[in-house]
């Protein structure tokens, strides 16, 4: 019995979209909780020493950055379980657009600030996302098709 695309690419999409969302739970819980996490190679003590309010802004952005981690993610299993799930072609390219848009992002990373620190993790997520969506694209899911205009309505008969 084998298992078909669709159903293996929806699998990988919810344990991806689900990790999303733990990690960005634990990554809250650190800057929440008053851990002395790293900041490349420093910590945020080292980095706030002496420095009254740099320790509270470096926690206030790994905070928003969870925050809008587990927005994407519960966005995204929302997509991949219902509409993606049951075949609809527009949540394929929806989910499509904000991976590329993610990987994108994350790629400019070197190019903008000569640094490779988090791009391989990122990388690694789309990468597993766009195997994933290329896996159910080619079972049976329906092209994209231009919009038919509205057939005119039919007359009364007089």
């Amino acid at each position: 019995m084998s298992l078909k695309p669709r159903i293996v690419s929806v699998a990988l999409l919810t344990v991806l979209g689900s990790a999303i969302l733990l990690l960005s739970f634990a990554s809250a819980r650190l800057a929440y909780s008053g851990a002395d996490y790293n900041v490349g190679p420093a910590k945020v003590s080292e980095l706030a020493a002496g420095r009254e309010g740099v320790g509270s802004a470096l926690r206030g952005m790994r905070a928003t950055a969870a925050a809008y981690a587990a927005a994407f993610a519960v966005l995204f299993l929302g997509i991949v379980l219902v509409p993606y799930r049951r075949g609809d072609a527009w949540a394929f390219w929806v989910l499509l657009a904000g991976v590329s848009a993610f990987a994108m992002i994350s790629l400019a990373r070197t190019l903008l600030l000569g640094t490779w620190l988090g791009v391989g993790a990122a990388l690694v997520q789309a990468g597993i996302a766009l195997a994933a969506l290329a896996l159910g694209r080619f079972e049976t899911m329906p092209q994209p098709s231009a919009a038919a205009p509205p057939s005119p309505p039919a007359s009364a008969p007089r």
